[in-house]
């Protein structure tokens, strides 16, 4: 699995965790859900991720693996 393959996985199954916390427990888990979405956004015009820099600390990696290597 890629880093980016991984962030997708993380970003996609925090969002859908805190919407399902907020449907059965809280509508103030929504927050958490605006707070996944403000930092794709801004990692899109920053080009910086802290869970990408996570994830390459726990040695994932960068681009997938090409039949050569």
């Amino acid at each position: 699995m890629t880093i980016n393959e991984a962030l997708r996985l993380i970003a996609g199954t925090m969002i859908l965790l805190s919407l399902f916390l907020a449907v059965n427990y809280s509508q103030n888990w929504l927050w958490f859900t605006a707070f996944i979405a403000v930092n794709l956004i801004q990692s899109s015009f920053t080009k910086w991720c802290l869970m990408m820099t996570i994830l390459k600390k726990l040695g994932l990696r960068d681009k997938s693996a090409n039949c050569s290597e």
